[in-house]
Protein backbone atom coordinates (compact mmCIF):
# COMPACT_ATOMS: atom_id res chain seq x y z
CA UNK A 1 0.00 0.00 0.00
CA UNK A 2 1.39 2.91 -0.64
CA UNK A 3 1.15 6.35 1.01
CA UNK A 4 -1.68 7.92 -0.66
CA UNK A 5 -3.55 4.69 -1.21
CA UNK A 6 -6.24 4.07 1.19
CA UNK A 7 -5.95 1.07 3.48
CA UNK A 8 -8.09 -2.09 3.08
CA UNK A 9 -11.25 -2.55 4.70
CA UNK A 10 -11.29 -5.91 7.36
CA UNK A 11 -13.42 -8.25 6.16
CA UNK A 12 -15.91 -7.50 8.32
CA UNK A 13 -16.84 -4.30 7.35
CA UNK A 14 -16.30 -5.10 3.71
CA UNK A 15 -19.10 -7.70 4.56
CA UNK A 16 -21.14 -5.30 6.13
CA UNK A 17 -20.70 -2.83 3.20
CA UNK A 18 -21.70 -5.74 0.95
CA UNK A 19 -18.39 -5.54 -1.07
CA UNK A 20 -16.58 -8.48 0.18
CA UNK A 21 -15.86 -11.19 -2.41
CA UNK A 22 -17.89 -14.03 -2.18
CA UNK A 23 -16.10 -17.60 -1.06
CA UNK A 24 -15.22 -19.54 -4.33
CA UNK A 25 -16.01 -22.53 -3.22
CA UNK A 26 -18.40 -24.22 -0.56
CA UNK A 27 -22.36 -25.29 -0.30
CA UNK A 28 -24.33 -24.34 -2.68
CA UNK A 29 -26.97 -21.54 -2.20
CA UNK A 30 -27.74 -23.40 0.80
CA UNK A 31 -25.44 -21.36 2.77
CA UNK A 32 -24.97 -17.48 2.74
CA UNK A 33 -23.73 -14.76 4.48
CA UNK A 34 -27.13 -13.45 5.56
CA UNK A 35 -28.60 -17.10 6.59
CA UNK A 36 -25.25 -17.40 8.97
CA UNK A 37 -25.92 -14.14 10.33
CA UNK A 38 -29.82 -15.09 11.01
CA UNK A 39 -28.92 -18.23 12.55
CA UNK A 40 -26.13 -16.21 15.10
CA UNK A 41 -29.05 -13.60 16.22
CA UNK A 42 -31.55 -16.14 16.83
CA UNK A 43 -29.12 -18.06 19.29
CA UNK A 44 -27.82 -14.61 21.06
CA UNK A 45 -31.78 -13.63 21.19
CA UNK A 46 -32.91 -17.09 23.01
CA UNK A 47 -29.48 -17.77 25.19
CA UNK A 48 -26.73 -14.77 25.53
CA UNK A 49 -24.32 -14.00 23.26
CA UNK A 50 -22.02 -16.66 25.20
CA UNK A 51 -24.17 -19.58 22.97
CA UNK A 52 -22.78 -17.65 19.93
CA UNK A 53 -19.73 -19.90 18.43
CA UNK A 54 -18.82 -20.80 14.92
CA UNK A 55 -19.64 -24.69 15.54
CA UNK A 56 -23.53 -23.58 17.09
CA UNK A 57 -23.97 -21.31 14.61
CA UNK A 58 -22.82 -24.85 12.16
CA UNK A 59 -24.98 -27.29 13.73
CA UNK A 60 -27.90 -24.99 13.56
CA UNK A 61 -27.67 -24.79 10.05
CA UNK A 62 -26.34 -28.66 9.37
CA UNK A 63 -23.13 -27.41 7.89
CA UNK A 64 -19.70 -28.40 9.49
CA UNK A 65 -18.12 -25.15 11.35
CA UNK A 66 -15.12 -25.39 8.34
CA UNK A 67 -18.31 -24.81 5.35
CA UNK A 68 -18.79 -21.16 7.28
CA UNK A 69 -15.34 -19.71 7.47
CA UNK A 70 -15.85 -19.97 3.69
CA UNK A 71 -18.23 -17.32 3.94
CA UNK A 72 -17.22 -15.45 7.67
CA UNK A 73 -13.45 -16.31 7.93
CA UNK A 74 -13.35 -14.81 12.00
CA UNK A 75 -15.61 -14.77 14.93
CA UNK A 76 -15.11 -11.59 15.26
CA UNK A 77 -16.60 -10.81 11.38
CA UNK A 78 -19.37 -12.79 13.14
CA UNK A 79 -20.24 -10.56 16.02
CA UNK A 80 -19.75 -6.97 14.19
CA UNK A 81 -21.87 -8.72 11.63
CA UNK A 82 -24.57 -9.54 14.32
CA UNK A 83 -24.61 -6.35 15.92
CA UNK A 84 -25.15 -4.71 12.23
CA UNK A 85 -28.40 -6.60 11.82
CA UNK A 86 -29.56 -6.32 15.07
CA UNK A 87 -29.15 -2.87 15.34
CA UNK A 88 -31.13 -2.05 12.06
CA UNK A 89 -32.08 1.23 10.48
CA UNK A 90 -33.58 4.03 12.76
CA UNK A 91 -37.13 4.15 12.64
CA UNK A 92 -38.31 7.21 9.93
CA UNK A 93 -41.09 8.22 12.60
CA UNK A 94 -38.17 10.57 14.28
CA UNK A 95 -38.49 12.42 10.92
CA UNK A 96 -41.62 13.70 11.46
CA UNK A 97 -40.73 15.44 14.94
CA UNK A 98 -40.52 18.91 14.93
CA UNK A 99 -37.41 19.89 17.24
CA UNK A 100 -33.81 18.95 17.52
CA UNK A 101 -34.76 18.16 20.69
CA UNK A 102 -37.73 16.13 20.59
CA UNK A 103 -35.67 14.31 17.30
CA UNK A 104 -33.26 13.24 19.80
CA UNK A 105 -35.64 12.40 22.42
CA UNK A 106 -37.60 10.00 19.93
CA UNK A 107 -34.06 8.32 19.06
CA UNK A 108 -33.21 7.34 22.55
CA UNK A 109 -36.10 5.87 23.22
CA UNK A 110 -35.77 3.66 19.60
CA UNK A 111 -32.09 2.59 20.79
CA UNK A 112 -33.03 2.06 24.39
CA UNK A 113 -35.80 -0.46 23.00
CA UNK A 114 -32.95 -1.78 20.40
CA UNK A 115 -31.31 -2.50 23.55
CA UNK A 116 -34.14 -4.46 25.37
CA UNK A 117 -34.72 -6.37 22.24
CA UNK A 118 -31.12 -7.61 22.29
CA UNK A 119 -29.25 -7.16 25.21
CA UNK A 120 -26.74 -9.34 24.24
CA UNK A 121 -25.45 -6.27 22.30
CA UNK A 122 -24.37 -4.87 25.44
CA UNK A 123 -21.57 -7.37 26.08
CA UNK A 124 -19.69 -6.74 22.31
CA UNK A 125 -17.04 -4.34 23.09
CA UNK A 126 -16.70 -0.80 21.32
CA UNK A 127 -14.10 -0.89 18.87
CA UNK A 128 -13.62 2.49 17.79
CA UNK A 129 -16.62 4.52 15.55
CA UNK A 130 -19.37 2.50 13.68
CA UNK A 131 -18.13 2.12 10.36
CA UNK A 132 -20.86 -0.36 9.30
CA UNK A 133 -23.91 0.53 7.39
CA UNK A 134 -26.41 0.87 10.13
CA UNK A 135 -24.27 1.74 12.97
CA UNK A 136 -23.55 4.73 10.59
CA UNK A 137 -26.94 5.73 9.74
CA UNK A 138 -28.17 5.84 13.54
CA UNK A 139 -25.38 8.33 13.85
CA UNK A 140 -26.49 10.16 10.94
CA UNK A 141 -29.87 10.47 12.32
CA UNK A 142 -28.93 12.25 15.71
CA UNK A 143 -26.14 14.52 13.54
CA UNK A 144 -29.00 15.45 10.99
CA UNK A 145 -31.59 16.23 13.86
CA UNK A 146 -28.97 19.26 15.00
CA UNK A 147 -28.46 20.39 11.63
CA UNK A 148 -30.87 23.30 12.25
CA UNK A 149 -28.82 25.06 15.70
CA UNK A 150 -25.82 26.86 15.08
CA UNK A 151 -23.77 24.27 16.86
CA UNK A 152 -20.08 23.34 15.50
CA UNK A 153 -19.56 20.19 14.20
CA UNK A 154 -17.81 18.87 17.03
CA UNK A 155 -20.81 20.04 19.16
CA UNK A 156 -23.05 18.31 17.27
CA UNK A 157 -21.15 14.78 17.45
CA UNK A 158 -20.82 15.82 21.26
CA UNK A 159 -24.09 15.43 21.98
CA UNK A 160 -25.12 12.54 19.79
CA UNK A 161 -22.21 11.06 21.54
CA UNK A 162 -24.22 12.06 25.07
CA UNK A 163 -27.55 10.79 23.83
CA UNK A 164 -26.28 7.64 22.42
CA UNK A 165 -24.33 7.12 25.79
CA UNK A 166 -27.02 7.80 27.96
CA UNK A 167 -29.59 5.42 25.87
CA UNK A 168 -26.28 2.42 26.10
CA UNK A 169 -26.37 2.82 29.95
CA UNK A 170 -30.33 2.88 30.65
CA UNK A 171 -30.38 -0.43 28.54
CA UNK A 172 -27.43 -2.13 30.45
CA UNK A 173 -28.97 -1.56 33.57
CA UNK A 174 -32.70 -2.51 32.09
CA UNK A 175 -31.10 -5.53 30.98
CA UNK A 176 -29.31 -6.30 34.29
CA UNK A 177 -32.71 -5.88 36.20
CA UNK A 178 -34.20 -8.44 32.82
CA UNK A 179 -31.52 -11.00 33.21
CA UNK A 180 -32.21 -11.01 37.19
CA UNK A 181 -36.10 -11.48 36.70
CA UNK A 182 -35.55 -14.16 35.02
CA UNK A 183 -33.22 -15.87 36.60
CA UNK A 184 -34.61 -15.69 39.78
CA UNK A 185 -38.01 -15.91 38.70
CA UNK A 186 -39.06 -12.63 40.48
CA UNK A 187 -41.12 -10.43 38.36
CA UNK A 188 -38.81 -6.99 37.93
CA UNK A 189 -40.77 -4.84 41.20
CA UNK A 190 -39.89 -7.74 43.17
CA UNK A 191 -35.92 -7.67 41.95
CA UNK A 192 -36.49 -3.78 42.67
CA UNK A 193 -37.67 -4.36 46.05
CA UNK A 194 -34.99 -7.51 47.18
CA UNK A 195 -32.39 -4.77 45.96
CA UNK A 196 -33.62 -1.89 48.00
CA UNK A 197 -34.17 -4.59 51.19
CA UNK A 198 -30.64 -5.60 50.62
CA UNK A 199 -28.98 -2.07 50.24
CA UNK A 200 -31.33 -1.73 53.68
CA UNK A 201 -29.31 -4.12 55.21
CA UNK A 202 -25.55 -2.83 54.53
CA UNK A 203 -26.61 0.85 54.31
CA UNK A 204 -25.99 2.67 57.82
CA UNK A 205 -26.29 6.20 58.21
CA UNK A 206 -22.64 6.72 59.69
CA UNK A 207 -20.68 5.47 56.83
CA UNK A 208 -23.12 6.54 54.19
CA UNK A 209 -25.31 9.06 55.04
CA UNK A 210 -26.91 10.41 51.98
CA UNK A 211 -27.20 7.12 50.55
CA UNK A 212 -29.01 6.29 53.50
CA UNK A 213 -31.43 8.94 53.12
CA UNK A 214 -31.68 8.25 49.38
CA UNK A 215 -33.17 5.04 50.76
CA UNK A 216 -35.27 6.20 53.60
CA UNK A 217 -37.04 7.56 50.96
CA UNK A 218 -37.72 4.83 48.90
CA UNK A 219 -35.84 5.88 45.68
CA UNK A 220 -35.14 2.33 44.85
CA UNK A 221 -38.68 1.36 44.71
CA UNK A 222 -39.72 4.59 42.82
CA UNK A 223 -41.03 4.33 39.69
CA UNK A 224 -39.31 7.57 38.37
CA UNK A 225 -37.52 7.42 35.12
CA UNK A 226 -33.83 8.49 36.36
CA UNK A 227 -32.35 7.76 32.97
CA UNK A 228 -34.82 9.96 31.10
CA UNK A 229 -34.30 12.50 33.51
CA UNK A 230 -31.01 12.58 33.06
CA UNK A 231 -31.18 12.61 29.30
CA UNK A 232 -33.44 15.67 29.80
CA UNK A 233 -31.00 17.22 31.66
CA UNK A 234 -28.50 17.11 29.47
CA UNK A 235 -30.97 18.71 26.68
CA UNK A 236 -31.71 21.54 28.80
CA UNK A 237 -28.09 22.20 29.14
CA UNK A 238 -27.85 21.92 25.17
CA UNK A 239 -30.59 24.44 24.85
CA UNK A 240 -28.94 26.74 27.21
CA UNK A 241 -25.67 26.66 25.18
CA UNK A 242 -27.35 27.30 22.04
CA UNK A 243 -29.47 29.91 23.40
CA UNK A 244 -26.04 31.66 24.72
CA UNK A 245 -24.68 31.69 21.55
CA UNK A 246 -26.54 34.72 20.00
CA UNK A 247 -25.07 36.50 23.21
CA UNK A 248 -21.08 37.51 23.61
CA UNK A 249 -20.42 34.03 25.70
CA UNK A 250 -17.27 32.66 24.93
CA UNK A 251 -17.80 29.51 23.27
CA UNK A 252 -17.31 26.32 25.11
CA UNK A 253 -13.36 25.38 24.04
CA UNK A 254 -12.54 21.87 23.57
CA UNK A 255 -10.74 19.40 25.80
CA UNK A 256 -8.53 16.83 25.06
CA UNK A 257 -9.78 13.41 26.19
CA UNK A 258 -9.55 11.93 29.48
CA UNK A 259 -6.48 9.48 29.48
CA UNK A 260 -4.27 7.35 31.72
CA UNK A 261 -0.85 8.17 32.07
CA UNK A 262 1.43 5.82 29.36
CA UNK A 263 3.14 4.60 32.28
CA UNK A 264 -0.22 2.75 33.58
CA UNK A 265 -1.11 1.50 29.97
CA UNK A 266 2.09 -0.03 30.07
CA UNK A 267 1.33 -2.00 32.58
CA UNK A 268 4.15 -0.57 34.82
CA UNK A 269 4.84 -3.11 37.48
CA UNK A 270 6.49 -0.11 40.39
CA UNK A 271 2.58 1.71 39.73
CA UNK A 272 0.48 -0.89 39.72
CA UNK A 273 2.33 -2.12 43.37
CA UNK A 274 1.87 1.34 43.97
CA UNK A 275 -1.64 1.59 42.78
CA UNK A 276 -2.27 -1.54 44.75
CA UNK A 277 -0.46 0.59 47.93
CA UNK A 278 -2.88 3.27 48.17
CA UNK A 279 -6.27 0.88 47.66
CA UNK A 280 -5.15 -0.89 50.96
CA UNK A 281 -4.39 2.40 52.32
CA UNK A 282 -7.63 3.40 51.69
CA UNK A 283 -9.04 -0.01 52.84
CA UNK A 284 -7.21 0.45 56.22
CA UNK A 285 -8.91 4.32 56.11
CA UNK A 286 -12.06 3.07 56.28
CA UNK A 287 -11.74 0.32 58.51
CA UNK A 288 -10.41 3.15 61.14
CA UNK A 289 -13.18 5.88 60.29
CA UNK A 290 -15.95 3.10 60.88
CA UNK A 291 -14.14 1.89 64.13
CA UNK A 292 -13.98 5.80 65.14
CA UNK A 293 -17.70 6.57 64.62
CA UNK A 294 -18.39 3.38 66.59
CA UNK A 295 -16.26 4.39 69.29
CA UNK A 296 -18.14 7.96 69.18
CA UNK A 297 -21.15 6.26 69.16
CA UNK A 298 -20.71 4.05 72.23
CA UNK A 299 -18.73 7.00 74.12
CA UNK A 300 -22.13 8.97 73.51
CA UNK A 301 -24.39 6.14 74.83
CA UNK A 302 -22.20 5.23 77.89
CA UNK A 303 -22.31 9.44 78.62
CA UNK A 304 -26.66 9.66 78.36
CA UNK A 305 -26.69 6.08 80.76
CA UNK A 306 -24.33 8.24 82.76
CA UNK A 307 -26.49 10.94 82.92
CA UNK A 308 -29.63 9.07 83.26
CA UNK A 309 -28.03 7.44 86.62
CA UNK A 310 -26.93 10.43 87.93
Amino acid sequence: MTENEPPELPRGIALAWGVAADPQRGPKREMSVEKIVDAAVELADAEGIGAVSMAAVAAKLGFTPMSLYRYVSAKDDLLLLMQEQATGLPPDSHREIDGWREQLLALYEEQVLLYLRHPWMLSLPINGSPITPNSSAWLDASLASLESTPLTADERMAVALAVTGDARWCGIVQAGYTAQSRSSGLTPDEVAVREATLYDRVISADEFPALRRAIEEDVFLSPADPFRFGVERVLDGVAAYIASLGRDVPRAGSEEWVALDPAELAGDRRLREAQKAVREAEKALRAARKLERQTLRDAGERLAKANRSA
